[in-house]
C-alpha cells in the first residue's frame, strides 16, 4: 500500500497549501489529514521540502505529457499560465515562501520546455544554426519566465493570458492608438 499513502501524503499537501502558507504546514498537519504516522511520512520523504521537489516535479512531467506539441508561442504560454491557474493558491503560497526556487526551477523548465517544443516543430526542416536556435529559445523561455515571476509578484491580478496575446499582436505588425482630434 505504499503507493496509496505516498498519494495520500502529497494530496493533502496539495489541499493544505491551497489553505495555507507553506511555512504554516507540518509534517503532523499531513499526518492527521492522512490518518497515518510520521514514521509512514519519513518512509516516503526525507522532509517537506523533499515533499514540494516531488510535487513540482510531477507536475511538470505532467505539462509535458499532456502537451508533446505545441503550435505557437501563445499556446505554450497558455499552458505555463494554465498550469499556475489550476493551483492558483498554492503556487501562491509556495512563491511567497522561503521555497520560491524550487517554482522558480519548476516554472522555468516549464518555459524551457514549451518553447524548445514550439520551436522544434515550427522550424522543422528551415535553416537555423543550433546557436541560433538555442538563442531564440532562451530570449522566449526568459520573456515568459519574466512576465509570469511580474504576474505572480502583483498577486495575479491582471489576465496575463490578454498580455501575452497582446505582445505577439505588436510583434507581428504594430497597431497604432489613434489620436483624439481636436
Amino acid at each position: 500500500m505504499p503507493n496509496f499513502t505516498k498519494k495520500a501524503i502529497k494530496e493533502t499537501f496539495i489541499k493544505l497549501l491551497d489553505e495555507r502558507p507553506l511555512n504554516q504546514i507540518t509534517v503532523k498537519d499531513i499526518v492527521e489529514d492522512c490518518g497515518i504516522n510520521r514514521n509512514s511520512f519519513y518512509y516516503h520523504y526525507a522532509d517537506l521540502p523533499a515533499l514540494l521537489e516531488e510535487v513540482v516535479a510531477e507536475d511538470l512531467a505532467e505539462i509535458m505529457e499532456s502537451h508533446p506539441t505545441v503550435a505557437s508561442l501563445e499556446e505554450g504560454f497558455d499552458t505555463v499560465v494554465e498550469s499556475i491557474l489550476r493551483r492558483k493558491r498554492a503556487v501562491l503560497h509556495i512563491y511567497n515562501s522561503l521555497s520560491r526556487d524550487v517554482f522558480q526551477r519548476y516554472l522555468m523548465d516549464v518555459c524551457q520546455y514549451v518553447v524548445a517544443t514550439y520551436v522544434g516543430s515550427a522550424l522543422e526542416g528551415r535553416e537555423m544554426s543550433g546557436e541560433d536556435r538555442a538563442v531564440f529559445i532562451r530570449y522566449h523561455k526568459c520573456a515568459c519566465f519574466g512576465a509570469v515571476i511580474d504576474w505572480l509578484s502583483g498577486g495575479m491580478k491582471d489576465d496575463i493570458t490578454a498580455f501575452f496575446r497582446r505582445i505577439y499582436q505588436l510583434k507581428l505588425g504594430w497597431e497604432p492608438v489613434e489620436r483624439e482630434q481636436n
